[in-house]
């Protein structure tokens, strides 16, 4: 009996070859991983019939894995391989090629498992069923991302086509299991409806999406508490993709573990990524490399044995099955005739959707469609059942493990060998224009660079010559064909200035200036800015600015105000946040761009695009800052905090460096700084909104009322926090009350009046009051043009509470109009000099009808209420209206009706 203490023997044994192998291998056309296949046949032949102890225990080991239980192999390598294939993958490319990978991995393998089923049931002499053929199709339909990701890492193929193809197979995987679960179903008796294949389907794959993302918010939470130690947040992911994995195979019914994982990764990779910052990040990376690196080596290997154990073995089912090995070859080529068949069918909208794909693309598309361990170990779960099964027979079992093994073989040694010599005759192994103008570009600086500190090094510079020193130099060679891109272009500018604005991103991040939905956020921008010509990582920008549709319904009178102003105010901090990011990391991209290229006229036009690109952010701070600046003033305070207590941390990093400080000083300071930047997260500085009854007591109309009438008034205000460009009221509509505006702008907007300029109105401004005080409808449309906290009091409450005696109503609300009606005077005044201006400067006095006023000349009248007529002019003046003096000359007016009229003195 073979000692289980053995298979450790076989681990060790397959980490060495594959350290051996990529060691060796490095610098050859060999891929790696048909190498470690090879190296497993061999393995595995040698282990079943290599010598008459049969390799004593290697050869146990050995064995012991050749027989592991299918789903433990699935269980074992597939969750981490899984969930550093996803996680690793460009979040921007994702989104760009996720149409494209939906249809391959949809309609694409549901059209190859119908090929492959029907030429099977067809063409080949086993008189299988049609559902039997179908499974060994479905088995054969898809892509498997463990084969195809890691000759793709090898090979270094482009980003867009290592995305497309590196999804397309992720989701494949998780599809074919899909199948493979149905027609296995199928198979062994059980029956189904369209309505429960739907409904399977759909369970399946939307059950796993929904498990992958509670998976992944669950421990992008918990990450958030986890601060400073690596160790913990590394173990957790690689623990919830094994939880994941195993909760959606066993835990939930017909949940796709696959696509659970994939979910998860995928997850991660587009929100909690930048839950690990700085070297955190690099160690989280470095940690999956060497996981999938490990996993990688031992499947496929492992693979190997399986596929010789599993030929060995059925031996003499194959000797009664002559032609096997020639339906092996004839399965190869309708494997490759049906990969031609989905990329052709699908080719029109393959290139309609995300980046497009080009005819070279396609081809390169279509080569590597490989087969791997996960279609091996779905044919060991057949082989596994038609043991004890009754509808799969022994000999169809053995068939499918030799058939999925053989495709396995061939696609990885025929297709993975010679994918490379199919990129290099595309001439697609090669870097693009661009990145060979910043390439050869790079060169010439180094070389500058190295002459610098050649003759800056003047301790030994008298014992070296620059043309030996410069023999060793081969880094600074000219490349092949450098000759034609001489000229660094604009758009390679763009690129670079934008690199750097996002690796300033990250070093926000890290410095603890932005948060992680922020940098997402940012990123994501650069991402897309990208993708075209001029910068426009503004543009990705704007929507994170304005307010989300639900804060509308925030709004209605369901929720408390306090909520309310709450939540809008934490949204307009999030705002200022990521236009204060904005603007920090093109300045330092700009920087960083005029040391590298100098006084370049090409970079110079690229950075006046950063600059011009500025205004808005610059804009929106600005008016945020006339607004609402405690919000500026926090969001302030914490970026520096953060970034203080960076600094701190780094400087303290290096005074260990240089012995400075001794390990126990460095460890006591590292804790007092780490335990500050705790207490600073955790408990950030809040926006302090000044109490509704300070700010409704400071307003300059109700502060001059007596206290008792103020108040009273106090009483029976509403407060409100309002969107940009919500109406406060509407022009013609009813006088219900009057507004008072706290903080922000709002703009007055009228269709029979066209002024020449656009009246504002900011803090401190009574809206409404005058069409209260006549009992008219609303003359305007009044619209907030930002965020405004402002309070509503009722008109009859507002007039009841002063009685009779509104004067002081009527002075407030000329001053509105005043500003409207009369700009050449108030236009530029802020509301406190209007204010001002009229206590100190204005009269007013109401006439009855018949009575007659004359307006000097340096006087300004506004009619305020009633009806005017100049002398000897039949037309009447309807109020509101202003009262001009005619080129020096006195006017005398008419009064037609009671009238109202207030008199400047100019």
């Amino acid at each position: 009996m073979d000692d289980p203490v053995n298979a450790v023997l076989f681990m060790g044994m397959s980490l060495v070859l594959g350290v051996a192998s990529r060691h060796l291998l490095r610098g050859t056309r060999v891929p790696y991983t048909a190498a470690l296949l090879v190296i497993g046949i061999a393995m595995g032949s040698l282990a079943e019939y290599g010598t008459g102890h049969r390799l004593g225990k290697v050869g146990d080991g050995i064995r012991i894995w050749a027989n592991i239980d299918p789903d433990l192999l699935l269980a074992v390598f597939l969750p981490p391989l899984l969930f550093e294939s996803s996680f690793s993958m460009d979040v921007h490319h994702i989104k760009k090629c996720m149409a494209q990978m939906v249809l391959l991995a949809g309609p694409g393998v549901l059209i190859s498992t119908f090929f492959l089923g029907s030429a099977l049931k067809l063409f080949f002499p086993y008189n299988w069923s049609w559902k039997t053929s179908l499974l060994l199709g479905g088995l054969l339909g898809a892509t498997d991302p463990v084969a195809v990701i890691a000759f793709l890492k090898e090979l270094g193929a482009s980003k867009k086509l290592t995305t497309l193809i590196e999804g397309e197979s992720l989701m494949n995987d998780g599809v074919s299991i899909v199948i493979y679960m149905l027609f296995f179903r199928m198979v062994t008796g059980s029956s189904f409806s369209w309505g429960t294949v739907f409904k399977f389907l759909a369970t399946t794959s939307l059950g796993a999406v929904a498990l992958g993302m509670a998976f992944g918010l669950g421990s992008y939470m918990w990450l958030g508490f986890i601060l400073d130690d690596t160790v913990i947040q590394i173990t957790l992911t690689l623990a919830v993709s094994y939880l994941a994995y195993f909760m959606a195979q066993e835990g939930a019914a017909d949940v796709s573990g696959v696509l659970t994982v994939m979910t998860l990764g995928m997850f991660y990779a587009s929100v909690a990524r930048t839950a690990f910052k700085g070297e955190r990040q690099q160690n989280l990376h470095h940690f999956w490399e060497m996981v999938a690196y490990i996993a990688n080596t031992l499947i496929f290997i492992l693979s190997g044995v399986v596929i010789a154990e599993g030929v060995l073995r059925s031996d003499n089912i194959l000797t009664h099955q002559e032609n096997a090995w020639g339906y092996l070859i004839l399965l190869y080529f309708l494997v490759q005739l049906s990969r031609v068949v989905v990329v052709g069918s699908l080719y029109p909208f393959l290139c309609y959707f995300g980046y497009g794909l080009d005819w070279k693309e396609a081809i390169v598309l279509v080569w590597s469609g490989l087969r791997g361990a996960v279609a091996l170990s779905l044919s060991l779960s057949v082989k596994q059942s038609s043991d004890t099964s009754a509808y799969i027979n022994h000999e169809t079992g053995i068939l499918f493990v030799f058939f999925t093994g053989g495709i396995v073989f061939l696609t990885l040694i025929v297709n993975g060998s010679t994918t490379q010599f199919v990129l290099q005759m595309l001439e697609m192994d090669k870097l693009s224009i661009a990145k060979r103008r910043i390439l050869h570009y790079t060169k010439r600086q180094m070389m500058t660079k190295a002459q610098e500190v050649f003759g800056d090094d003047e301790e030994l510079g008298a014992a070296a010559d620059w043309p030996t020193i410069n023999k060793y130099f081969t880094c600074l060679n000219n490349t092949d064909e450098e000759h034609i891109v001489e000229q660094i272009h604009l758009s390679d500018m763009r690129i670079l200035l934008l690199n750097g604005v996002q690796a300033a991103y990250r070093g926000m991040l890290v410095d603890g200036r932005i948060n992680e939905s922020a940098a997402n956020i940012l990123m994501q921008s650069v991402d897309g800015a990208l993708d075209f010509g001029p910068l426009s990582d503004w543009n990705g920008l704007k929507a994170n600015l304005h307010f989300p549709n639900y804060y509308k319904f925030l709004q209605t009178s369901w929720f408390p105000q306090k909520l309310v102003t709450y939540f809008t105010v934490k949204r307009l901090e999030f705002a200022c946040n990521i236009s204060a990011a904005f603007l920090r990391a093109h300045r330092i991209a700009r920087q960083q761009l005029h040391s590298f290229m100098g006084d370049n006229e090409i970079a110079l036009a690229i950075i006046n695009e950063s600059v011009k690109e500025e205004e808005d952010a610059e804009k929106f701070l600005e008016d945020a800052r006339l607004t609402f600046p405690e919000v500026l003033h926090v969001v302030k305070t914490r970026q520096v905090g953060c970034s203080v207590l960076h600094r701190l941390f780094e400087y303290v990093q290096e005074l260990e460096t240089v012995g400075l400080l001794g390990k126990t000083e460095l460890v006591h300071l590292n804790d007092a700084v780490q335990n500050d930047l705790k207490n600073l997260l955790r408990n950030l500085p809040l926006v302090k909104i000044p109490r509704a009854h300070d700010l409704i007591s400071s307003n300059p109309l109700l502060g001059s009322l007596p206290s008792a009438v103020r108040k009273q008034i106090v009483g029976h205000t509403k407060e409100a926090m309002k969107l940009h460009g919500v109406p406060l009221y509407l022009e013609g509509s009813k006088p219900n009350g009057i507004w008072l505006i706290s903080k922000g702008v709002v703009k007055w907007r009228n269709s029979k009046r066209k002024l020449s300029f656009n009246p504002t109105f900011a803090n401190g401004s009574t809206l409404g009051l005058y069409e209260v005080l006549i009992g008219k409808p609303y003359i305007c449309d009044i619209i907030t043009d930002s965020v405004v906290h402002c309070f509503f009091i009722e008109a009859e409450k507002m007039l009841s509470a002063l009685g009779t005696d509104h004067a002081v109503l009527w002075q407030e609300s000329s001053i509105i109009l005043s500003k409207l009606l009369i700009p050449q005077m108030f236009e530029k005044m802020s509301m406190q000099e209007a204010r001002t201006f009229v206590a100190e400067s204005s009269t007013m006095s109401t006439y009855i009808a018949g009575e007659a006023f004359q307006l000097t000349d340096n006087s300004i009248g506004l009619l305020l209420d009633g009806f005017l007529k100049t002398l000897g002019s039949l037309e009447p003046i309807t109020a509101p209206a202003a009262l001009l003096p005619s080129n020096g000359k006195q006017l005398s007016y008419l009064v037609e009706t009671r009238a109202r009229v207030m008199l400047f003195n100019s």
